[in-house]
């Protein structure tokens, strides 16, 4: 399983030898980072049978951790590690003036996005999170224009703030526990982190690390961004990045903060996400805007789903992050061609009716309509809080339902301007090949899922199972720090 190190060495190390490559042959530096990224995927798949019911440690340099860095794979961790490579190889930069760089800082964010999912202490974690914020303001400012400028600034603020409060709580968490080893807090957290000290600390990095998880209320660059920086950038920010920020706190939540306090918060944050998220996305009259809030709404779902205690709030929560990875870069890719004003979107049906049919799809999807996965990923959220009988997760029941009834109506209200045009209007240009082969191709991936359902839901549910699971975690890393 020394494998696993090469998810994360092969794309940084191609990375910094692009340059060279390139002044060697230009040819070969434009290939050799989607081989790379291909490669990985090939090792990423080819290390899935092998983990079965399993996890596996491995620690980097034979130091045993906490004095190690150790990384840790379940299933769910190689599948994010594995959505990265591929979700990075599937939204390669386009060739432009500046495809050296973007490539290059493609690469990077690959390898820390898989470092980021398979780490197994809090060190490592703030490390490669810092290093795919350093990665996204190069990307977010790919254009060289003036908004993408601004935009990056704005994301810069707000990112380094989150970066300074996930700081802090690290910061307390090491004073309480002397560790940042998650398998090591874990059996730490119930003596010296199940107090206000705790919750505080849990509340830091909430905060912190959900900058890149869209969470509210620290997720106020979102539209600015998502707006001006290329669309398969923002693909990438939405469908990847911000899918791993939530798989950190995840395993805060699991291994460190299992409080209902902690669990409290989340859900509350959750709501207010889906409420603004929603709200913005229905007032919203700029296409790349609409898509940015609706991810901002889709996120607080997600944040939902994990507040509920248990193995049922994993299971919940992977699904509808998972069908989110595969609908919301393939909308980002249908606004290459459709950006700006929803008024330019009238008669899109005649010059792109592949694409149209596309976002109907994704759209019907997106707003839970049977038999399409995004139905049966709000189903079983909803089930579960239902289950709860709380009155605050049946008050987060009917914040979803709200949403997902403005979901309707601003998404149908799109579809519908596809196929009615104006004489004053002239339609949008027709999508460009790459881009809807790429939309065509996570299209597929959804109407597979639909089909295939109820295999697919095992297969979830093994995964939520295996990383719910406290004492699986801190057996495979460190055997002796059981109790």
């Amino acid at each position: 399983m020394n494998q696993l190190a090469l998810l994360v060495a092969l794309p940084l190390i191609t990375a910094f030898l692009l340059p060279v490559v390139n002044r060697v042959s230009t040819l070969a530096a434009r290939w050799v980072g989607p081989l790379v990224l291909l490669l990985t995927s090939a090792i990423g798949i080819s290390l899935w049978p092998q983990l079965g019911d399993s996890a596996v440690a491995v620690e980097l340099g034979g130091f045993r951790p906490p004095l190690g860095i150790s990384l840790y794979a379940d299933r769910m961790a190689l599948l994010f590690a594995l959505a990265t490579s591929i979700g990075t190889l599937l939204l390669w930069p386009s060739r432009g003036e500046e495809w050296l760089r973007q490539s290059t800082l493609a690469l990077i964010l690959a390898a820390s996005g898989s470092g980021l999912a398979l780490s197994g202490d809090l060190f490592n974690i703030y490390v490669f999170y810092e290093l795919v914020a350093v990665v996204s303001y190069g990307l977010i400012a790919a254009r060289s224009s003036a908004g993408s400028f601004a935009a990056t600034l704005r994301y810069l603020i707000v990112s380094s703030f989150g970066a300074a409060l996930a700081l802090t709580g690290i910061a307390l968490v090491y004073q309480a526990t002397g560790t940042l080893n998650l398998a090591q807090l874990s059996r730490l957290a119930p003596t010296h982190l199940n107090n206000l000290q705790g919750l505080s600390a849990f509340v830091l990095m909430l905060i912190g690390f959900g900058v890149k998880a869209e969470l509210f209320p620290v997720n106020t660059w979102v539209p600015e961004v998502y707006a001006t920086a290329p669309t398969r950038v923002s693909g990438l920010l939405a469908g990847v990045v911000s899918k791993l920020a939530l798989l950190i706190i995840v395993r805060l939540l699991v291994l460190v903060f299992n409080q209902p306090e902690a669990l409290t918060v989340m859900l509350v944050l959750g709501m207010l996400g889906v409420v603004t998220g929603e709200l913005a996305a229905w007032r919203a009259r700029d296409f790349n805007r609409m898509i940015a809030y609706s991810s901002i709404g889709q996120l607080g779902i997600m944040f939902i789903a994990f507040s509920i205690p248990g193995e049922a709030g994993v299971f919940a929560g992977l699904a509808v992050a998972l069908h989110h990875l595969v609908v919301k870069p393939a909308m980002f890719l249908l606004a290459e061609r459709w950006q700006g004003s929803l008024h330019r979107l009238a008669g899109a049906a005649r010059t792109s009716p592949l694409g149209a049919a596309l976002f109907v799809l994704l759209a019907l999807s997106l707003i839970g309509v049977p038999p399409l996965p995004g139905f049966w990923a709000k189903l079983l959220v909803m089930v579960n809080l239902m289950a709860q009988e709380n009155t605050l997760y049946m008050a987060g029941a009917w914040v979803i339902m709200g949403g997902a009834a403005l979901e309707a109506n601003y998404l149908f209200r799109v579809a519908s301007s596809f196929y009615h045009r104006s004489d004053e209007q002239s339609s949008p240009a027709a999508h460009r090949t790459r881009d809807l082969a790429t939309a065509s191709l996570l299209g597929a991936g959804l109407l597979a899922g639909a089909v295939l359902i109820m295999p697919l839901a095992d297969e979830i549910e093994g995964i939520a199972s295996q990383a719910a699971s406290k004492n699986r975690y801190v057996q495979t890393v460190n055997p002796e720090v059981l109790p």
